[in-house]
């Protein structure tokens, strides 16, 4: 047997259990124990604890892990070939992070990238398969969803892969993706492509023409609505690709709660300090009034902004409320992209097509690809070890580690704003 996290439905009901261990049930699979730390609070978990998800099963927690292996299906050999690579290479023993879903690598959505709408995925912590707050969990699918962090060439390629923190590689597996996914997507987006390549729509499309660009057309106003850890992650993330493209920026991050702003503001100097950044750009947290006024003022009205016309309004870890939505509706400029990266539930959506149409207003919703955003996420941990590799600080994104006992109490807690993001050990008596 083996102690679990356990959610009861319908809601706000986290249970410490003792449930079997899990065996291999087909040949892909592999068995994982659960190493030091993993992590509960996400806005996913949330989703699912406020009932909000229409759960109805009993099932383990958590879809945030890393571990060793302790146990492979049939299929893994040295001699398989046509398949995704770890199924010739992982051992028992090799130290591994996953993705919050799993996926098979073989089908045509894996092959093009879009890993998180396989054919084949499932959720860890939800009723189709057991989560990662336990002591061991199966992993279906294994070879093509697994990070195996003892792979060799990661020793070739990182020179201080030794150093890097336990704690922070369980970002990989869900927020830190998910927050380079977002920036990504705002930064590539064809409405966004003027400023950046600084060629007016649609020439862009079609390569280089006269520019008839202003320097400040191409200053990219942005708003990242929700200050979670998912938004911090987003934030570097966005500073690291703005950088490498040399654009200047006017960032607002907009969060209901102050201990959240304050985390963003000291994280921020710390990067731009350490990177120059505070040369190409403004960053400012506020309450949503104060963004507002901000927006008003930086834009003289037009909205997130007035120069590319364009703005990228992450919608990051405030768990589907409507709300925010129409927040980023409110801020959006003619033009603009709003991407959603947060779960969203049932209710009825608060933009109409009118609204969309009369602004020119793009939306990007949907799920993380984790398991294909993985290894640039992995060189963005390995470049900010600052943000990512420490515990309890002012500019942490754990705040401290605890034992599954703890697990009620601080489910509690975070629901209600009170703590930040708590990592579980699930050997700590």
């Amino acid at each position: 047997m083996q102690t679990a996290i356990r959610f009861h439905p319908p809601s706000y009901d986290i249970r410490v259990e003792q449930v079997p261990v899990p065996k291999i049930c087909h040949p892909d699979d592999a068995i994982v124990k659960v190493h030091a730390l993993i992590d509960p609070h996400t806005g996913s978990d949330l989703h699912i604890y406020r009932g909000h998800g229409g759960v109805d099963q009993v099932h383990t927690s958590g879809h945030e892990f890393i571990g060793e292996v302790v146990e492979l299906g049939a299929s893994f050999r040295k001699d398989v070939v046509g398949r995704p690579s770890l199924y010739a290479t992982l051992k028992v023993g090799d130290k591994v992070v996953s993705p919050f879903s799993i996926n098979c690598g073989e089908c045509q959505l894996c092959r093009l990238g879009f890993s998180s709408r396989c054919l084949e995925s499932k959720l860890f912590g939800s009723p189709a398969l057991e989560g990662a707050q336990a002591q061991y969990v199966r992993v279906p699918r294994a070879g093509g969803t697994l990070f195996n962090l003892s792979d060799p060439s990661l020793q070739d390629k990182y020179a201080n892969l030794s150093s890097i923190s336990d704690s922070s590689l369980l970002f990989l597996g869900d927020i830190l993706p998910t927050g380079l996914f977002a920036a990504l997507q705002a930064l590539h987006h064809p409405k966004v492509l003027p400023a950046v390549l600084g060629t007016p729509w649609p020439n862009h499309f079609v390569g280089a023409s006269p520019s008839t660009l202003l320097p400040d057309d191409r200053v990219l106003t942005i708003a990242i609505v929700g200050l979670g850890p998912v938004g911090i992650c987003a934030l570097v993330a966005l500073l690291d690709q703005l950088a490498k493209k040399q654009l200047r920026y006017r960032i607002i991050g907009v969060d209901l709660l102050e201990s959240r702003r304050e985390k963003m503001m000291s994280i921020y100097k710390m990067v731009s300090e350490a990177e120059g950044y505070g040369t190409m750009g403004t960053f400012v947290a506020q309450n949503v009034d104060e963004a507002k006024l901000t927006v008003h003022e930086w834009t003289s009205g037009w909205g997130v902004t007035p120069f590319s016309r364009w703005t990228k309004l992450f919608f990051i870890q405030i768990v589907g409320h409507n709300s925010a939505l129409s927040l980023a509706y409110d801020l959006v400029c003619p033009f603009g992209v709003i991407t959603s990266v947060g779960v969203h539930g049932a209710w009825p959506f608060p933009l109409t097509g009118r609204n969309l149409y009369d602004k020119n207003v793009s939306l990007d919703f949907g799920r993380c690809p984790a398991g294909s955003m993985l290894p640039m996420a992995f060189d963005l941990l390995v470049k900010r070890q600052d943000v990512f590799g420490s515990v309890g600080g002012e500019t942490s994104l754990v705040d401290r580690v605890a034992g599954f006992t703890e697990a009620s109490g601080l489910y509690s807690a975070f629901d209600k704003g009170e703590v930040g993001k708590i990592l579980f050990d699930p050997w700590k008596q």
